[in-house]
């Protein structure tokens, strides 16, 4: 069977925007609100944080059910790791998740300043140079037959999709405008020269987007 390299549950804003600008240890996506974007799996009954009884059956549901279905590695940027920049002067930082990450996979983190490798729980992060379709390489070797998600963020994204490496792409729209910050597209059309679409609009207000290719 073959591997997928799958986006999954990326939110950007009407405008297009993954994140807003001025990105910090307290503010890990900048000036936009991550309740504005992310609402949408919050409020499931399958969101894995949630505390309470009850939460939203249907499409939403079903998205944040799935995310974790056949996948046995995740690749993420540097951004979305954390705020740092440029070589580490603080190996002591070891993500926004905590000791338990919701990963439950070897994640791959694209840098160019690389650093030791270290698990936390069930998921062992990686810090990886190299261009995408080698960090996709070592992604599907660790995965062990299983899918690979693209985790983020919009930059990275877009290196995956510019280089032809995306096999499915899942991207929910939420009803706000961020205006400026890190942009994954001025349009959804934009790709439909490589891929399929369909528009599925959900209850919640959000609008998703399934891409597979062509």
């Amino acid at each position: 069977m073959e591997q997928l390299l799958r986006v999954q549950n990326f939110t950007v804003s009407t405008d297009g925007f993954a994140a807003g600008e001025h990105q910090s240890l307290e503010r890990p996506f900048g000036d936009a609100d991550p309740g504005a974007l992310m609402f949408w799996a919050g409020a499931t009954a399958s969101w894995p944080n949630r505390t309470d009884p009850g939460g939203s059956r249907g499409l939403d549901d079903y998205f944040t059910r799935d995310f974790t279905h056949n996948i046995g590695a995740e690749i993420m940027g540097r951004n979305k790791f954390g705020p740092e920049r440029g070589p580490w002067e603080n190996e002591e930082w070891r993500g926004w998740w905590g000791d338990e990450p919701p990963f439950h996979t070897p994640v791959f983190v694209m840098t160019h300043h690389e650093r030791p490798s270290f698990a936390l729980s069930d998921t062992t992060f990686h810090f990886v140079g190299g261009d995408p379709a080698d960090v996709l390489e070592q992604a599907r070797e660790a995965a062990q037959g299983k899918d690979v998600r693209l985790g983020g963020g919009a930059t990275t994204v877009r290196q995956f999709l510019d280089a032809g490496l995306v096999d499915t792409l899942h991207v929910a729209v939420a009803p706000v405008k961020i205006g400026a910050g890190v942009r994954l597209w001025e349009s959804p059309d934009e790709l439909l020269d490589r891929y399929h679409l369909e528009v599925v609009p959900s209850p919640s207000g959000v609008t998703h987007h399934l891409f597979w290719r062509r």
